[in-house]
């Protein structure tokens, strides 16, 4: 099932004039605070009546001001998770869920662990939990769409570190389209299937997650401290004489420090493009142990110093910035057969997620 969106609509001196698609999965709209994100996900929802356009889930029409169809609140099947989790204090967790409906409650429960905080109020909840609650209230009402506005914006680290895995789970095994507003990278990185970027009220890039994030002609939209790519590969083992795992992908092989799951797992990998060094011929003798073949595919000169290069380690595409010097040295131009070097320390445990991940597996990979 697909949710298509087309709208306009003017607030003052502000235009949201977006239109997208969200297949089955979750796609995360990217920007900058005042974009028009949250405008975006409230017209889906409809608490925001758009000037004009169209929103549809599969063949069911929500909103179409041409045809004068406006479908209420109640009626538009979708469920909302808000920055704050809006649960009754004077209700349990259980009498919560019941609220928000009963569609495959057990499986629901099951799938957020739920099951031990079913007796507590939401006071003795903590930020983690308590945005777990509100994930299956939403989802127990048996949406066919699901809207998340930065569910995490309020949470420190740990609570973070505490849903992402049960987030990770909800994206793959929900089988509806899920919208997430945010403008954490890592969070974007972790969670997308699909990545829409809105800047200014409107969609500057979007598909798949690993092809915008890796296109060097949308750095700018994620600042250069920020751009990187996405890599999936699979765990192949791990040393415990040195404490590294090894993790396979189509281009090769990537050593990184830590434990990351089992023999098989599927994980995704942020890699920073100001982390990844270039080189035209194998280096000898250094400290990083990640050392891939590449192909330049492209460049993309910045309005700075800087250069953004989109290299093919094997059919994975990588993104490196390096400076407009370096570029013309070393004769970066597409075709250019090159080594791409990553430290096994550059990615952080945050930016490490995991395809089919559930929170046993993860509390399993933890050090």
């Amino acid at each position: 099932m697909t949710l298509d969106v087309s709208i306009r609509h003017r607030f003052g001196d502000f235009t949201l004039d977006a239109t997208l698609s969200a297949p089955d999965g979750l796609t995360v709209l990217f920007g900058r605070s005042g974009s028009g994100k949250t405008s975006l996900i409230n017209a889906v929802a409809g608490l925001l009546t758009p000037d004009e356009g169209r929103i549809v889930i599969g063949d069911r029409v929500l909103f179409d001001s041409k045809a004068g169809l406006n479908r209420a609140v109640r009626h538009r099947r979708v469920g909302y998770v808000f920055q704050d989790a809006r649960l009754f204090p004077h209700m349990t967790v259980a009498q919560n869920l019941a609220y928000g409906g009963t569609h495959d409650a057990q499986r629901v429960v099951a799938m957020l662990g739920l099951e031990p905080l079913l007796d507590r109020r939401p006071a003795r909840l903590s930020g983690g939990e308590t945005q777990r609650v509100a994930l299956g209230r939403a989802l127990l009402s048996g949406p066919e769409v699901l809207l998340l506005d930065e569910p995490l914006a309020a949470l420190d680290a740990p609570r973070k570190a505490e849903i992402m895995p049960y987030l990770e789970a909800l994206r793959d095994r929900s089988g509806i389209p899920m919208i997430y507003v945010s403008h954490d990278i890592s969070e974007v990185a972790r969670l997308a299937t699909t990545l829409v970027v809105i800047d200014g009220g409107r969609v500057k890039a979007a598909g798949p997650l690993t092809s915008v994030m890796s296109d060097p002609a949308h750095m700018r939209l994620f600042g250069v401290q920020e751009a990187g790519s996405v890599i999936e590969a699979r765990v192949a083992g791990y040393d415990p004489r040195d404490g590294l795992s090894r993790l396979d992908f189509d281009g090769g092989t990537l050593i990184l420090p830590g434990r990351l799951g089992v023999v098989g797992d599927l994980a995704r990998l942020r890699v920073a493009a100001s982390d990844v060094i270039v080189a035209t011929e194998r280096p000898n003798n250094i400290s990083a142990l990640n050392v891939l073949e590449a192909e330049v595919a492209g460049t993309v000169v910045g309005q700075g110093p800087g250069v953004a290069v989109q290299l093919m380690v094997g059919r994975t595409p990588l993104l490196a910035r390096v400076t407009r010097r370096s570029a013309a040295g070393l004769a970066l131009e597409p075709g250019r057969r090159v080594y791409a070097i990553l430290k096994a320390t550059a990615i952080p445990r945050h930016d490490i997620g995991h395809k089919t991940a559930s929170p046993e597996s993860d509390s399993e990979g933890q050090e």
